[in-house]
């Protein structure tokens, strides 16, 4: 093989990086069987299996994963060589919530920025309700937010369990409330945590109030106490105690992408927010 297709490699480069030929479909704004069909051609042309097809996920070879940061390299270049003509930078105001992604903000936004370094992201991480209320005003071009109940517009990334998360040699004092770590104030779930322990006549107590998900995860590993979170960002290590300790149910909820972007360079990005929430 002489030359390598960009379209390919690009293919297998989200595919890599989203573990699904679905969701780097999304991100490219195209059809998983070409991604498919892209990514086959240029394991043909190499010689090499890259990935390892699932009926859920896909995963890297040792080839792939040899492959992983020349395809990036080679991306970049390509971009790079696109900008020397391309016109001014494009500025988009995103606002997220840390109860949609927990801590992992700063890798997804390098992800995203590191595949159109034209776009400037000027963002927002703040609880959900305040970015809906800025989406509002249109001081933010896209949110991705966390609500537990439906709202009136948006797309729904996906859905989640919510549960007690704790530290699994937390010990409930008897007789004693409920020691409870949470976000700021304005957080929905935070208070949703709250108003459930009421209802189920369930005393609480305010034992550490974090600034954002870094803090709140620290002081839940460290076992200071229990956290209403979504399953998926629960932080590492920490189990549901709600069955054990006789919690009420928190239900579900709903990661929820609002978008009024116009231009298709913008589109484009916001594609890829999509995929890198999504599933």
């Amino acid at each position: 093989m002489n030359t390598l297709d960009i379209d390919a490699v690009a293919s297998f480069l989200r595919t890599a990086e989203l573990k699904s030929f679905t969701r780097a479909a999304e991100a490219l704004g195209t059809t998983q069987s070409l991604v498919s069909t892209r990514v086959k051609r240029l394991e043909d042309g190499l010689g090499r299996l890259l990935l390892q097809r699932h009926p859920r996920l896909v995963r890297l070879t040792a080839e792939g994963e040899r492959f992983l940061p020349a395809a990036r390299d080679l991306l970049a270049a390509h971009g790079k060589a696109l900008a020397a003509f391309a016109v001014a930078p494009e500025h988009i105001a995103v606002g997220i919530s840390e109860q949609a992604v927990g801590a992992e903000v700063p890798a997804v936004l390098a992800r995203l920025t590191a595949h159109d370094p034209g776009i400037v992201i000027n963002l927002r991480i703040e609880p959900s309700r305040m970015l809906e209320d800025a989406f509002e005003r249109g001081e933010l071009d896209v949110v991705i937010v966390r609500r537990l109940a439906a709202g009136r517009t948006g797309e729904v990334l996906r859905e989640d369990a919510v549960g007690w998360f704790a530290a699994p040699g937390l010990v409930r004092q008897a007789d004693a409330p409920v020691p409870l770590v949470s976000l700021v104030a304005e957080c929905r779930l935070r208070r949703h945590s709250m108003d459930t322990l009421d209802r189920a006549g369930i005393a609480w107590r305010e034992a550490f109030v974090g600034g954002g998900m870094a803090a709140v995860a620290a002081a839940v590993q460290v076992g200071l106490g229990v956290s209403p979170l979504a399953a998926r960002i629960a932080p590492a290590g920490t189990v549901d105690i709600g069955p054990s300790w006789g919690l009420p149910s928190l239900g579900g909820s709903q990661v929820v992408l609002r978008s009024n972007v116009a231009t298709p360079r913008a589109g484009a990005f916001v594609r890829e927010l999509a995929a890198a929430f999504r599933g």
